[in-house]
């Protein structure tokens, strides 16, 4: 299905191309970090928005719109995001009878490149003018740390012994990492829900920016974090949330949890 288009010149079609799309295998990923795919240690989602939907109408009027995709965590394939986006693209100058027939389209090809059932969302450019959190989360990023590791470190994590066991929500804005292929940076806000001994909130921000110059997909980086703070805090629970600021008229949004639940699709003030 489809080549990896990153790093070459690209042509964008005007024909609509279910073969633009290219999976990528999670079980690769899952391997190094020691990971059992028979056994994974977590549950949750990837959330895309796509702020750049087009189509015509059977008019040849174009339609804009967003759409959100959720991709389930154990899918066995991942979606590179520039085939991603040069697949929204084909769609450009295609004419659909109603948002309907694109989403069951969308729902179709892209369950079939991640191997497993994709929901798809259509709506309209007003609808998520109101989708800004601002979150009462406690921020880390104002701890005055020294740095020195731009490359993932677990062993930077600690927890407070002295301490019996809390429950709270911490965020950072300092999450950065880059492209595998093309090296472009990927800026993200990570939020770590937790029960369990206190990590050290220094530990935990030294830590995220320990990813500043790590190269992974997203939904990578997340899981690598949820592993990390699993094995080196040991919490009752977990759920680990990146909200990555959009690049190509794609945003990623992966989180992974202890427990089975579905999180929304409240935006960020920079996304």
């Amino acid at each position: 299905m489809g080549f990896l288009p990153l790093g070459q010149q690209t042509e964008y079609v005007s024909e609509y191309d279910a073969g633009l799309l290219y999976p990528i295998a999670r079980v690769d990923k899952w391997t190094e970090m020691g990971i059992e795919s028979e056994r994974l240690p977590f549950y949750g989602e990837d959330v895309w928005n796509a702020y750049e939907l087009s189509w015509l109408n059977t008019k040849g009027k174009p339609i804009v719109a967003l759409a959100e995709f959720r991709l389930p965590y154990d899918s066995p394939n991942i979606i590179e995001s520039k085939s991603f986006k040069l697949y929204l693209n084909s769609l450009n100058q295609m004419r659909y009878e109603s948002p309907q027939a694109v989403q069951m389209l969308l729902e179709k090809d892209l369950s079939a490149a991640a191997g497993a059932d994709v929901t798809v969302i259509i709506r309209d450019v007003d609808s998520m003018a109101s989708l800004v959190v601002l979150t009462p989360d406690y921020c880390i990023d104002e701890l005055d740390i020294e740095v020195s590791d731009y490359h993932p470190n677990p062993y930077l994590l600690a927890v407070d012994t002295s301490i019996g066991l809390v429950e709270e929500r911490l965020v950072s804005h300092l999450l950065k990492s880059n492209c595998p292929v093309t090296n472009q940076p990927d800026w993200g806000s990570v939020f770590i829900d937790y029960k369990g001994p206190k990590i050290q909130h220094e530990s935990l921000l030294k830590y995220v920016i320990s990813f500043r110059e790590h190269t992974d997909f997203h939904e990578q980086c997340v899981e690598r974090i949820f592993i990390d703070i699993m094995r080196q805090c040991q919490p009752e629970s977990l759920t680990v949330y990146a909200r990555y600021v959009r690049r190509g008229g794609l945003d990623i949004n992966p989180y992974r949890s202890t427990v089975p639940l579905v999180l929304g699709n409240d935006r960020l003030t920079r996304q």
